[in-house]
């Protein structure tokens, strides 16, 4: 051992052992509690208020939370639940309301039977001092039916004690917070990331009420009232609002003494699977016990039940879970009095018991509703056999492609231009529209990391695809042969061959049409690419300036004015009207040298809304795409500037 080392030993002793007090230890490890410091860690303070309050419409002593966002980015979270408690918490001596806001661990949900809650969410009962610690002040306003009580705190130090304020008869708390910009990148919180999970919640507490209301600008003031009578069958016809339907949303619950389970399903004619699973109002994007409970009743009823009415004859093999899952959109939402959560995000449920509760209350309640509706049953079996059918084609396909897949460039795509590099962390590959694009990028590129496919002409639709077509189409079967990591479920990212997968097409509408059918391909069937990061858009620029010698290129109109105002008079324009109008000196100056290109980073952050976007672009329905299409196009003008 070098003499560096016998240092560092030897002067590691008890006065080395940091103990951090009180709420010390958030502010020093602030993603250990909220994820993250960045966007969402800071909505995630939002939700730690707001799920405290539906702790107490659980309990059933509160339906209407308002969630307000004022100006300067300020929080206010209202309900009429019952009010934490003022009283004297006996351990510590001080108002249990303080106690809520400056200790962790410390709340009504760790008392086993005598809690103050049978079901809760939140963050392990550390949500309200997380989020007094990471803000720079906080105000509490409870009523108790008695007294109006408030209390201060700045950044989870109490600023006074609490005091009565007042008298009323009017129950619920009033939670108001300043996020510290010291503990955030941002303070400044978006409408739409919060509408979507209180939207969530609304559904998946029938009858609860919840209202946002933005007012940071008056001119442009919005509120949201979320209100679900029909609960988890509501948030199904929600999420298949953009598909076909081929029948009623059906819908089945069950509740032990301990324990709830509910589900809502309902089979469109789409191809995709939306499963969306929930435990004690939290999202599991992991899944878990109850998810898997719940897939394998579903595809043990068809089966049973198809031998039984001789819908699968007996020379017939199994319909498969995939079979029975195409074109189905589930929520499974499940409240467990203790909920086992794998890892500190909550993104896997663990409960064994919960597993045997949702299979047989999905197996016994599917089976009796199959019995009683005949007509449903030919429709959802005809579409299980037909997608068997497809997955038997789509294997044959799948063996093709796996054939034609390896390292050795020999069996690559006749037009990839590969790197010479074979390290997949330092390779990148550039899917470009057009061979005369395709053309320049070759002459521009690093060829040592730096790999060129063309594609030319417009590729299949795999939202209106069924899988052995995705698998045997010739305009997609070279970029999977080119990433090498194969699709669907047997994806395999140990042997992607570039770490990051570049989409470049033209700035127009042509272009982001191709841009939008390669996205969904990637999150249909190779999702994983982009939930590790590996999907960016290139962003060639639109404009190239000149003035003398001089040229400068914008990427859209306002960094165009700025430049225009920046060389005065005597300048030139040049409008790109596709990649193939640059040389390829300029497509490597502009959108391949890594020192100037812009790019964007495709990322999963809310998978539920992707899904739902891609459903209504590429899908079947004309009127909400149209819908979209009104609200978000960009009118572009001086086109021939």
């Amino acid at each position: 051992m070098s003499n560096i080392e016998n240092k560092v030993e030897n002067n590691y002793g008890g006065e080395q052992i940091q103990v951090l007090e009180g709420l010390e230890a958030v502010r020093k490890r602030p993603g250990m509690y909220i994820g993250s410091t960045g966007e969402s860690g800071l909505h995630h303070l939002v939700y730690e208020i707001v799920d405290n309050a539906i702790d107490e419409a659980l309990a059933g002593f509160c339906d209407h939370i308002e969630v307000e966002i004022l100006p300067d980015n300020i929080i206010r979270v209202t309900d009429n639940g019952r009010g934490i408690p003022v009283g004297i918490q006996p351990k510590l001596g001080i108002p249990a309301v303080t106690v809520v806001f400056t200790v962790l661990h410390a709340g009504g949900k760790f008392g086993g039977e005598n809690s103050g809650y049978k079901v809760s969410g939140g963050l392990h009962g550390v949500g309200a001092s997380v989020v007094n610690a990471l803000s720079e002040w906080l105000k509490v306003t409870v009523r108790n039916g008695e007294g109006v009580y408030t209390q201060s705190f700045k950044r989870g130090v109490a600023d006074g004690d609490l005091e009565r304020t007042g008298d009323t008869t009017e129950k619920g708390t009033v939670v108001e917070f300043k996020a510290d910009p010291v503990m955030f990148e941002t303070c400044i919180y978006k409408y739409e990331t919060l509408e979507k999970r209180l939207r969530d919640q609304a559904f998946l507490n029938a009858g609860l009420r919840i209202t946002l209301t933005d007012s940071r600008e008056q001119a442009a003031a919005r509120t949201e009232s979320m209100y679900y009578e029909g609960g988890l069958k509501d948030f199904v016809k929600y999420l298949s609002k953009n598909k076909t339907e081929l029948h009623p949303v059906i819908h089945m619950k069950t509740v032990t003494e301990n324990s709830t389970a509910e589900v809502a399903l309902q089979y469109s004619d789409d191809y995709n699977t939306s499963i969306w699973s929930y435990a004690n109002n939290i999202n599991t994007p992991d899944g878990g016990t109850h998810e898997q409970g719940f897939k394998a009743a579903l595809t043990r009823v068809f089966n049973e039940f198809g031998r039984k009415r001789n819908l699968i004859k007996e020379n017939e093999e199994n319909l498969k879970p995939e079979d029975v899952r195409e074109g189905l959109t589930a929520v499974i939402s499940v409240k467990v009095t203790e909920a086992q959560f794998e890892g500190q995000t909550k993104a896997k449920l663990g409960n064994t018991e919960v597993r045997r509760l949702v299979d047989s209350m999905v197996y016994e309640k599917l089976k009796d509703y199959f019995e009683e509706n005949p007509a449903v049953v030919k429709v959802i079996y005809e579409k299980a056999l037909s997608a068997q059918r497809a997955r038997e084609a789509a294997r044959k396909a799948r063996e093709r492609i796996r054939r034609k897949t390896g390292l050795d460039t020999a069996r690559m795509p006749g037009k990839l231009a590969d790197c010479s590099s074979k390290d997949p962390t330092e390779c990148e590959i550039y899917i470009v529209e057009g061979d005369s694009a395709g053309g320049s990028a070759i002459g521009g590129r690093d060829r040592k990391y730096q790999a060129i496919l063309p594609l030319w002409g417009k590729m299949i639709n795999v939202e209106k695809a069924r899988i052995d077509k995705v698998y045997g189409n010739e305009k997609l079967t070279p970029v999977v042969i080119a990433l090498g990591c194969g699709l669907g479920e047997e994806i395999d990212l140990e042997k992607l061959r570039y770490h990051k997968v570049v989409i470049m097409a033209d700035a127009d509408v042509d272009g982001q049409h191709i841009r939008t059918l390669l996205l969904t391909f990637f999150f249909r069937f190779m999702r994983p690419l982009i939930e590790e990061g590996h999907i960016y858009i290139a962003m060639p620029p639109l404009y190239k300036i000149s003035k003398g010698n001089q040229h400068r290129y914008a990427y859209d109109e306002e960094e165009r004015e700025a430049i225009i105002a920046q060389f005065g008079g005597n300048y030139k324009i040049q409008r790109y009207k596709g990649l193939g109008e640059m040389n390829a000196e300029q497509l490597w100056e502009t959108t391949l040298n890594p020192e100037n290109r812009v790019m964007i980073k495709v990322s999963m952050e809310d998978a539920q809304k992707a899904d739902e976007t891609f459903t209504m672009l590429m899908g079947d329905k004309v009127g909400p795409r149209r819908e979209f299409i009104e609200k978000n196009a960009k009118y572009v003008t001086d086109l021939d500037v």
